[in-house]
């Protein structure tokens, strides 16, 4: 049976192809649009995903129900009437003209590529992040927490799976969300709704949680198995104008714009923001683990994306492990529904469960060969040396200890939002310069954004603090202490930003955590291969690894698109499969001035 899951039309449309219950392919949008976050529907992604399958489809399954959708934007509507009309009245065309006849567009869609008539189905939208989260997992049984901004009630739900089957247990509904409370404050500080959250999880270390208090006071009505109520004056989501209201202003200032200066009243509300949030993470998870008696937790959802949650989870909650789903968001929506279509409804039972879980890496994206490749070097009339594996690491590792900053471009490229070292950029986590250098000349981002080091499995505890593997850098975790130097603080907080807290200074952010992903040599021998190859010569079996992407893009897809960033940015040298490419190398009236950035919120 072949299965195509779609998400579409919010943010982070993807298209996902499963054979059998085999998760055959898988990805967003954007990488083909090269529109971040991409809402639109996921043509181009379809489109590549059904070039992989064996055979036509049977069946199409969507990762929400429309009209339940529309029932509460409705219902909301009328129950705040008259101050939500114009958001309802700019809302309404695309429904009447599109969302509320999605079977038809979506019919529309596939047989503009190609594609017979397949039935189309739906899956609710907690259903489907509950499905991505077990399904792929490696627990014949766990508990499942889905958290988000909302679906299409839901905010969160609270479930448990067994092989073939699952079940949601319990739910919070809208309007009272944990995904929108940290919307709120993501706007707040001047990021952008649905892209600007982790950059508010990463600014959080550099503050005291000092509002907290306020937050549970004034903001919401929190219980002690983690539900809540929002105080609704404080928002303003609900009329569709903005996140926040003038009483929120009026409890903690004003709203930064997107060109204003960070101060540390921002790192503050970062900081107590989180503690909130981890707070009712871990109240939930509790009262999950109490309610099915699992020692096993898979989670997704947008806030599951939340880093620094999940690590106290791990570290504090009451199970005893904990899987998260790498394409969390609404992106994983798509092979969520595809997964219950093939197990809820069609019965068919579960054979992935094991000691690996079945995302094969995340790398469940397009590749392109060597012969592609070629092509794409002599197409941009760029130089480019064809070099054995082991040639390739030695070279690379002459230039990672020089200091200089690689593009790698290996294999299938990623599903969700994390590079995992297919289409990543690479550099020495032992330089002290590395982390502004990274941000200012590469990436054009802001500088307190920290970076994720890649580690050898094998060698992971002993340099970083990790009760468990992290193949998906979704966890954090402390660097070891031996690792660590000492530090004496002083000034603001941007003060502390060039501050060399361990021997790997590029990774370590300022608390000393680090977002860390553990690298094994069946799930990406490549990667593998360099990290040892680095560790050799070094001592050291940890790298920087960033997105190949620079601020407001999506990662790179096609090699086209790496070999333009390999010339537009400040980037040292290019591995793209086997080719080996320098900047120095290359003709001089090929390589290009770094382009101008400013920043705006990506």
């Amino acid at each position: 049976m072949r299965i195509l899951g779609l998400s579409a039309y919010y943010h982070d449309s993807a298209a996902v192809l499963l054979e059998d219950g085999v998760i055959v392919a898988a990805a967003q949008e954007e990488r083909f649009s090269r529109i971040k976050h991409d809402a639109s529907f996921p043509r181009h992604a379809a489109a590549w995903c059904l070039t992989q399958a064996q055979g036509p489809l049977d069946a199409v399954v969507y990762y929400e129900k429309p009209l339940l959708k529309f029932e509460r934007i409705l219902t909301t509507a009328l129950a705040v009437a008259p101050r939500g009309f114009r958001a309802f009245a700019a809302a309404m065309p695309d429904w009447l003209h599109q969302k509320l006849w999605l079977p038809g567009d979506i019919e529309d869609e596939l047989s503009a590529l190609g594609c017979g008539p397949v039935p189309v189905f739906f899956s609710g939208h907690h259903e489907a992040h509950a499905a991505s989260a077990f399904f792929p997992s490696p627990f014949a049984r766990a508990a499942i927490l889905t958290l988000d901004g909302v679906g299409e009630w839901t905010t969160t739900a609270l479930g448990r799976g067994e092989e073939n089957r699952l079940e949601l247990l319990r739910e919070q509904r809208f309007p009272h969300s944990l995904g929108l409370l940290y919307s709120a404050f993501t706007h707040h500080v001047g990021f952008r709704v649905n892209s600007g959250e982790y950059k508010l999880m990463g600014l959080a270390p550099y503050g005291t949680p000092r509002y907290a208090s306020q937050i549970s006071e004034h903001l919401l009505d929190l219980k002690a198995d983690g539900s809540f109520r929002l105080n609704l004056d404080y928002f303003g989501f609900l009329e569709g104008q903005a996140m926040t209201s003038a009483r929120f202003a009026t409890l903690f200032g004003p709203p930064r714009r997107p060109d204003d200066p960070m101060t540390q009243h921002h790192c503050d509300l970062a900081a107590s923001i989180q503690q909130v949030t981890e707070e009712i993470v871990l109240r939930l998870a509790r009262t999950l683990h109490a309610l099915t008696g699992e020692e096993n937790l898979c989670l997704a959802g947008g806030v599951a994306l939340n880093c620094v949650a999940n690590a106290r989870l791990l570290r504090e909650g009451p199970f005893r492990r904990v899987w998260v789903q790498p394409a969390a968001g609404d992106a994983g929506g798509a092979l969520g529904a595809a997964l219950a279509f093939h197990h809820l409804h069609h019965k068919a039972p579960r054979t992935s469960a094991g000691p690996a879980d079945a995302m094969r890496g995340a790398f469940l994206g397009p590749e392109f060969s060597e012969a592609e490749l070629a092509a794409a070097i002599a197409a941009c009339g760029l130089t480019a040396e064809k070099l054995a594996p082991d040639a390739l690491n030695a070279r690379l590792t002459d230039r990672l200890v020089a200091g200089e900053v690689v593009g790698y471009f290996q294999g299938r490229a990623e599903f969700g939002p994390r590079a995992l070292g297919a289409r990543s950029i690479l550099a020495d986590a032992r330089s002290p310069e590395m982390q502004r250098r990274l941000n200012l000349k590469i990436k054009f981002r802001e500088s307190f954004r920290p970076f994720a080091p890649v580690v050898l499995a094998e060698r992971a505890t002993a340099w970083f603090d990790l009760p468990a593997p992290s193949p998906y850098m979704l966890f954090t975790a402390p660097v070891a202490a031996a690792q660590r130097l000492p530090v004496t603080e002083v000034g603001d907080w941007q003060s502390r930003l060039g501050t060399a807290r361990s021997v790997i200074p590029a990774v370590t952010h300022v608390d000393y955590s680090a977002r860390v992903q553990t690298v094994e040599a069946d799930v990406n021998p490549a990667l593998h291969a360099l990290l040892t190859a680095f560790a050799g010569c070094t001592g050291c079996p940890v790298l920087v690894n960033t997105s190949f992407n620079v601020r407001g893009e999506p990662p790179v897809c096609h090699p086209r698109e790496a070999l333009e960033g390999f010339l537009a940015t400040e980037m040292d040298c290019l591995a793209l499969g086997s080719f080996f490419l320098e900047k120095r190398n290359q003709p001089a009236s090929l390589s290009t001035a770094p382009r101008p950035r400013t920043f705006a919120p990506d």
